[in-house]
């Protein structure tokens, strides 16, 4: 854990530094270039400076051991800040709308961007290319979903860049100033939709869901090569952070001796454990086979 918590924290303080940086040229290039698109751009890298300071929280939290208060420990801190994160980024693209809405509506802007604003731009782009490519590689070893989460954000932002470097070019061809309110209001639209994608990848977690099957297959599988255990039901995952949670029951004979069930038991979490090593606990119930109870919670193979 502590391992995982030193790989995302690196992550954080590159998309911090980086970020930072790119906020403060393009927020004020725009000013001075009197460029609404760049300005907007800036402040949606502004946004990832304070989702590196979260991160960065994030990663000292998910160390802490468990306590009476979190029995399964702080892993599900990293989830939260991606439900919060979602937010931020949604409310930026939300002020950047109205803003562009109104320069459109009342036909504010009139003069053209100066040069400066397609120079910082092009440097936008190729920063934010690399500073996605240090999330996705960090997320990826780590096995963080809010690494990968802001990794998806930046490579978003790569698109706003461009479609701002685009609306640039079409302002300076065709002497149209109002093209870059234009640019502006549909970099908050896709700033709108990067929020609501990390938001439903949150909430699957923090629902306790999986995507599609999910490990399904892979736990009946497993439950299927140890001699003895059958009927594999009521099979619930649940992801905290990088692991997972594995409930499920099991018939044997009715026979057996509780030591002899237990073994069976015993097999079967090492058996998902080695099928899937993300996995951290395994809670086996054992029931006599035959048994007919109502499953209103839980998958079985034939569901599955």
């Amino acid at each position: 854990m502590h391992r995982r918590a030193a790989l995302i924290r690196k992550a954080s303080l590159i998309a911090l530094y980086g970020n930072a940086v790119l906020a403060v040229a393009k927020i004020g290039v725009g000013f001075l270039s009197g460029s609404l698109a760049v300005v907007g751009d800036g402040v949606d890298s502004s946004i990832d400076v304070v989702i590196a300071i979260g991160a960065l929280i994030t990663a000292k939290v998910i160390t802490k051991p468990c306590d009476r208060e979190h029995p399964y420990g702080h892993s599900r801190a990293e989830t939260v800040a991606t439900t919060m994160l979602s937010f931020v980024v949604f409310f930026a693209g939300a002020q950047l709308l109205l803003r562009s809405a109104a320069t459109l509506i009342s036909g504010g802007q009139t003069t053209i961007p100066s040069p400066l604003a397609i120079g910082v731009t092009l440097v936008s782009i190729v920063g934010k290319l690399l500073l996605s490519w240090s999330q996705f590689h960090y997320g990826r070893k780590a096995e963080s979903s809010m690494l990968i989460a802001n990794a998806k954000n930046m490579r978003g932002d790569v698109v706003i860049s461009l479609s701002v470097l685009v609306g640039l070019i079409f302002t300076f061809v065709l002497k149209m100033p109002i093209l870059d309110a234009v640019t502006a209001l549909l970099v908050s639209l896709w700033i709108a939709k990067v929020a609501v994608g990390i938001f439903l990848e949150a909430n699957t977690e923090l629902m306790d869901g999986t995507e599609g099957k999910g490990p399904y297959g892979e736990i009946f599988a497993a439950v299927a090569s140890v001699p003895g255990a059958g009927n594999p039901h009521r099979t619930r995952v649940r992801r905290l952070g990088s692991i997972l949670i594995v409930d499920l029951d099991i018939e044997v004979a009715p026979d057996l001796t509780v030591r002899n069930a237990h073994d069976i038991s015993a097999r079967v979490e090492a058996a998902i454990k080695e099928a899937l090593p993300e996995v951290y606990d395994v809670i086996v119930h054992v029931e006599p086979e035959g048994n007919d109870e109502d499953e209103r919670f839980g998958l079985r193979p034939e569901r599955s």
